[in-house]
């Protein structure tokens, strides 16, 4: 017996390609399943807070279809400049914004993971600090037109061409930053 598998099954209440195949590397076999869920969340929550209310409220709407052997998982990745929280991009011009805003800066990246069963659930974030170069405005738009990043909070993927040339360097989890702290989710499911 591999004590590296679950022993649950496993749903990945995920859209994330990128979440996708983390777990799939992980050698885990895994259901996808998903629900359209409001991602609003109150203004006075600071920002791991945020992460964390927001995984927690997506797994809850799963609560209902859980079985005694079954985990659900569910994630969260917010990018923070400062106070201020960056989600997706609504269009180009807001992408181009965006990466302007984070060109040459710190920006902190928090994924919270909530993990849970009919009668269980443990929830948690990462915190990854990610500095970029200053980006040229040139670099900026060919990312923007050949990478597409409308679906990712912060307006980039670090696994794409900005990341690899915008990137000095990374406090914390690499694969936090793509969207899911995959030693944490490991460690987490094994112990549940």
């Amino acid at each position: 017996m591999n004590n590296f598998i679950p022993k649950q099954n496993i749903i990945l209440a995920s859209k994330s390609p990128r979440r996708q195949q983390l777990l799939k590397d992980l050698g885990w076999e895994f259901t996808i399943l998903t629900k359209d869920i409001d991602e609003s969340f109150p203004d006075y929550l600071k920002r791991e807070e945020v992460a964390i209310f927001l995984c927690e409220h997506k797994a809850k709407a799963f609560k209902d279809i859980l079985s005694d052997d079954t985990l659900v998982i569910t994630a969260d990745t917010i990018v923070c400049l400062d106070d201020l929280i960056i989600n997706k991009p609504e269009d180009a011009a807001d992408a181009r914004r965006i990466l302007k805003l984070l060109s040459g800066r710190q920006h902190d990246v928090y994924t919270g993971v909530c993990i849970s069963s009919k009668d269980k659930m443990i929830s948690f974030f990462v915190k990854s600090s990610v500095f970029f170069k200053e980006l040229s405005d040139a670099e900026i738009d060919y990312y923007i037109g050949v990478y597409k990043p409308f679906d990712k909070a912060g307006a980039y993927g670090i696994q794409e061409w900005i990341g690899f040339i915008g990137i000095e360097k990374i406090d914390g989890s690499y694969f936090n930053v793509m969207g899911l702290p995959v030693k944490e989710v490991y460690e987490a499911v094994l112990n549940f």
